[in-house]
């Protein structure tokens, strides 16, 4: 026989489920938040929904416009190229690169920047000054002529867009992640931990780590708007995703020749682009909002 509970209990949400419970009372936060999820569905799922191949044509479905077009075709909702390929499933497939490659270039980023910038909170003397001074240099410089330069050394493609944009971004988060860290040593509650005998890494898992986790995904979301932008723009330039791959960028630039007679071809992956960088940094925008009212409390 089950026993009742005599004593009420309270319950402190952590840090994580505090920030969650502010972020979603905000109507635009979770707009944008609803948008994000959708994306990395159709990054996921985009190839395998798409109606048509991204890269075949069809001759006699040339530069057809979209159908809510008198001349358009219901069998291609958002109309066709100069080679007759499908504009939707051209969309759907680029969401994999574009968006889908930035997900885990920050993904990669974020790893190995938060294992540096944490490893280096706990360095002092010439080693850290020295780290501080070198990610100043290296984030003086902006990102995409940074990834420009990078490319250029390695050569154009998909894959080589992706390391630069990795390398690229591993500062922003060591940079973070470090004074993250060092701000959060001064506080009281790590002296405590420190006074009992805690190891640095055992106070960095258990009581850093917690407390700054959402500085870290705030960092995060400002990032992949910038590796959306960086993936799409190097694929516009040429140096990043080459034909016939459908990435937004790419199809950009592809299209650009076929502005006046065929403008769907322009500003639908401009479009794409737009949407997947609003949703982002609404995102962002929510988690610091959350952030800051968090703090207030």
């Amino acid at each position: 026989m089950a026993r009742d509970k005599i004593y009420l209990e309270e319950v402190f949400p952590s840090p994580f489920m505090q920030h969650w419970q502010i972020f979603r009372k905000t109507p635009v936060a979770m707009a944008g938040f609803s948008c994000f999820i959708f994306l990395i569905v159709l990054a996921i799922f985009g190839p395998i929904l798409a109606p048509h191949s991204p890269v075949e044509g069809q001759l006699d479905m040339l530069l057809l416009p979209p159908a809510w077009h008198a001349d358009g075709n219901v069998s291609y909702l958002l109309g066709t190229d100069e080679l007759g390929r499908d504009m939707l499933s051209r969309l759907m497939y680029g969401t994999s690169l574009t968006f889908g490659l930035s997900f885990v270039v920050v993904i990669t980023s974020l790893i190995v920047g938060v294992v540096i910038g944490s490893l280096s909170a706990l360095t002092t003397g010439l080693k850290s000054s020295f780290l501080n001074h070198f990610l100043d240099v290296i984030l003086s410089i902006p990102s995409l002529l940074l990834a420009i330069i990078i490319v250029a050394i390695l050569g154009p493609g998909i894959n080589n867009t992706v390391w630069a944009v990795v390398m690229v971004l591993i500062p922003q988060f060591i940079h973070i992640t470090r004074y993250a860290v060092k701000e959060e040593s001064r506080k009281d509650y790590v002296l405590a931990s420190r006074l009992d005998g805690a190891s640095k890494f055992r106070i960095l898992y258990y009581s850093i780590f917690p407390n700054i986790v959402d500085r870290i995904m705030s960092q995060a979301t400002l990032a992949q708007s910038a590796a959306i932008l960086d993936i799409a723009t190097l694929g516009f330039l040429g140096l990043g995703a080459q034909i016939p791959l459908p990435e937004w960028g790419a199809t950009l630039a592809n299209g650009l020749d076929l502005f006046y007679i065929a403008p769907w071809t322009v500003y639908l992956p401009g479009l794409a682009i737009l949407f997947a960088v609003v949703a982002t940094n609404l995102v962002g925008e929510g988690i610091r909002h959350a952030l800051k009212l968090r703090k207030d409390r």
